[in-house]
């Protein structure tokens, strides 16, 4: 089966969003801030550290110090997609006058990093690292939650080839999950003026959903509206199985070919034509009342499932690349990652409407306008 290249235009832009004249109807009419700016300012530090020790405690991680830049030829920036759409900022380092010059990127991500890194601190099985990730995607749209600006605490851990199926895959996620319900309880209990009536608390328990269910379900719905839909019935999901094509010939979502695995058939698990064990966390947003992805991870790729997605994806010739040597010669260790995005979970936690209320960046002159319209204040 081949993959289909989809038109980004939607995806880029994020669930329908294509102009600031459909994002000024979509941002909410009726918001106050609940926290004052130095409140914000107090309760994103003690809730990132909150979240940091946590996700250590229940994964067995340790924070690591994490790249800004890497060299263009180690192959190990995230592409984020495999249709070439969202490309890394690149630039020439002349060094010695042109003598020892490096090309090099600013990371979209630690993705592809992150599992190298497991052999250089020597992590064992079942431990793993943590980072404090800051990075670059160009080519968003800025809207409400989607920035140029990018920090997630990405992280991985070493597993063994047994733990390689769906329900090794939920057993985790529902630690992540325990993590950020817990620090929504540490939030209210900092500033209890969070307790409002309108947006409700997440709930304890996820909801597992495979692509291919979602589709079922919403046969008729484009690819984020399938999404919106399904969160009006479960405020919080996990979406299983980003990326294999699905009957309709287009996969739920856009994933690069060489780190998570989304080809692996998990038909044995489920009794269905199921595929991929990746997903996303999403949840609804009563503040934006929108759909909000918190967090995207998955097993990674073996060196079987690294040639066929490639080979699906038409880029076989990343095979040369470093990185991907090593996964190919078994130099590295199997394991399972993700990134949870901490401007996004922040923004859901103090009830914000705005990425940009809790994380300073760049932002387009039109939409500060829009945004002080509504008392949408963002950090400059």
């Amino acid at each position: 089966m081949s993959t289909v290249v989809l038109d980004k235009k939607a995806d880029l832009a994020g669930p329908g969003i294509g102009d600031y004249k459909e994002l000024e109807q979509v941002l909410p009419r009726d918001y106050r801030s609940l926290l004052t700016p130095k409140e914000t300012q107090q309760a994103i530090f003690r809730l990132k550290r909150y979240i940091e020790d946590n996700l250590c405690k229940e994964l067995n991680l340790m924070m690591v110090e994490v790249p800004l830049i890497v060299d263009v030829e180690s192959g190990v920036n995230d592409m984020l997609d495999r249709d070439g759409s969202r490309t890394p900022l690149q630039f020439h380092i002349s060094n010695d006058r042109d003598k020892h010059p490096l090309d090099a990127q600013v990371v979209q991500a630690a993705t592809k990093w992150k599992r190298v890194a497991l052999k250089q601190f020597g992590c064992k099985l079942g431990e793993g690292i943590c980072t404090d990730m800051r990075a670059v995607r160009k080519d968003y749209f800025l809207d409400h939650d989607h920035s140029a600006y990018v920090d997630q605490w990405d992280w991985e851990r070493v597993i063994m080839a047994e733990q390689r199926s769906l329900e090794f895959l939920k057993s985790v996620v529902r630690k992540i999950w325990k993590v950020i319900v817990g620090a929504e309880q540490f939030a209210l209990e900092m500033f209890p003026q969070l307790k409002d009536p309108r947006y409700p608390s997440l709930p304890q328990d996820l909801i597992f959903l495979h692509a291919e269910e979602i589709l079922e379900l919403y046969p008729d719905l484009p690819l984020k509206q399938r999404e919106t839909a399904v969160l009006q019935k479960y405020p919080a999901i996990f979406i299983i199985g980003i990326g294999w094509p699905l009957k309709d010939g287009y996969p739920h979502e856009m994933r690069a070919a060489d780190y998570d695995d989304w080809v692996t058939d998990t038909s044995q698990e489920t009794g269905a034509a199921t595929h991929g064990l990746n997903g996303d966390i999403l949840v609804w947003n009563p503040v934006t009342r929108r759909r909000h992805e918190l967090t995207s991870m998955g097993i990674r790729v073996t060196k079987d499932t690294l040639k066929q997605q490639l080979e699906m994806s038409k880029q076989l010739d990343f095979m040369k690349l470093p990185y991907h040597r090593a996964i190919l010669e078994d130099q590295i260790p199997l394991s399972i990652g993700g990134g949870i995005g901490q401007s996004r979970t922040l923004m859901l936690l103090l009830r914000k409407a705005h990425l940009g209320e809790v994380s300073v960046t760049v932002w387009p002159k039109i939409l500060k306008e829009i945004c002080a319209k509504k008392d949408i204040f963002v950090l400059e």
